[in-house]
């Protein structure tokens, strides 16, 4: 048997890694800017981590959702304490994909409408109801397309009021900065007159904080930037350092009702201990801080590169979520960082590099892919 051949891989096997370096099979340490695609929140193998998961491995790994799980229930204290979201209810489950799923539901079941709003450059996930909310007929298949979705464009409030004054919408889905998009981020007045108009209209504001959240963008969520709070937030991502994890925040206005959401794997013990340990490293190593401060740092080296380089067009992003977007493709580019210098690196379409480091990154770090980049330019 072989591999449904569906990835485009890169001639590298990571076989070790410590915090920002990864190290391949022939022995080659790289530095880490992508963070295994924002998973790698608090480094790699952080010893507190490996501590917490394998001791938790040597008492009970799983069991189901039928029984009470105490971890689950601390987890949720330390993230309403991190957040300041302490009213909000989590429902956990595996994955970025499954926490929109399910966002999308209690959406529905809440106003007991079927349509959707997303945005144009969307990304929200490949299951059905997340990809057909995906701005990306690549891969939305016609099964998916079946679903009551309509695309706008982003930072229009009018085209939004529009579209809402119909009395069909249930909610709103938009991503706190989105990355394959191409590290678009929403703008703060946009966010908070979408805000309103959702809540004036009685439409679920759903927040897919999956890649832009848990630190990334130098607040705990991207859309706190604007100061707003949504009904519905998704995450996953950043949460457990690599144990396939999801979360949905949702706000008080919500009434749970029993069976109405579900998961086998979701908040196992496993995936509980993991979180756990990478949130105590967030808040014991000020990371939202250090993401924000070295992201600024990374900006301002990056901008100082761009007056000198004719082909860089543009640096967005916000703390350790940063696209450096060139007038021409960077597949070359990339390729010279990885093998000439050692550098992992994101992409966001064709033209732009994307940068998810973990958020123990350095501003020695910086440096070391500062020097890299102006000589692979």
């Amino acid at each position: 048997m072989r591999l449904f051949d569906v990835y485009s891989l890169f001639d590298v096997t990571p076989v070790r890694a410590k915090g920002t370096r990864v190290w391949d099979d022939q022995g080659t340490e790289y530095l880490d800017l992508y963070g295994g695609h924002a998973v790698i929140s608090v480094g790699h193998c952080h010893p507190k981590y490996v501590s917490a998961v394998t001791d938790q491995l040597g008492k009970i790994g799983f069991y189901s959702n039928s029984v009470r799980n105490p971890l689950q229930e601390e987890l949720a204290e330390k993230i309403g304490e991190l957040s300041g979201l302490q009213d909000y209810s989590l429902f956990l489950c595996n994955s970025g994909a499954e926490a929109n799923e399910n966002a999308l539901k209690l959406a529905s079941f809440h106003t007991g409408k079927d349509k959707v709003i997303a945005f144009k450059g969307a990304f929200h996930g490949r299951t059905s109801g997340a990809v057909a909310v995906t701005d990306n007929p690549k891969i939305r298949s016609p099964f998916n397309s079946c679903h009551n979705v309509v695309f706008l464009p982003m930072n229009d409030i009018e085209a939004v009021k529009s579209e809402l004054a119909k009395g069909d919408v249930a909610g709103v889905i938009i991503e706190g900065i989105q990355g394959v998009g191409g590290i678009i981020i929403p703008d703060d007045g946009f966010m908070r007159d979408l805000r309103q108009a959702t809540k004036a209209a009685g439409v679920v504001l759903i927040l897919d904080e999956v890649q832009s959240g848990y630190g990334r963008s130098g607040k705990f969520f991207a859309h706190q930037w604007a100061g707003i709070k949504p009904d519905v937030i998704t995450m996953a991502k950043g949460m457990a350092g690599g144990f396939p994890i999801g979360g949905v925040l949702i706000s008080p206005e919500f009434e749970p009702v029993k069976g109405m959401l579900g998961t086998t794997f979701g908040g196992n013990h496993l995936a509980m201990a993991a979180a756990i340990a990478v949130a105590d490293i967030i808040k014991e190593e000020n990371l939202v801080q250090n993401a924000l401060e070295v992201g600024e740092y990374l900006k301002s080296k990056l901008e100082i590169l761009r007056s000198a380089q004719n082909d860089m067009k543009e640096v967005r992003g916000r703390g350790l979520m940063i696209g450096v977007e060139f007038d021409g493709p960077i597949a070359e580019i990339r390729r010279k960082l990885l093998f000439d210098k050692h550098i992992f690196t994101g992409v966001s379409g064709k033209n732009m590099i994307r940068l998810l480091a973990p958020l123990v990154l350095s501003k020695d770090d910086v440096d070391i892919f500062i020097k890299a980049l102006e000589e692979v330019l």
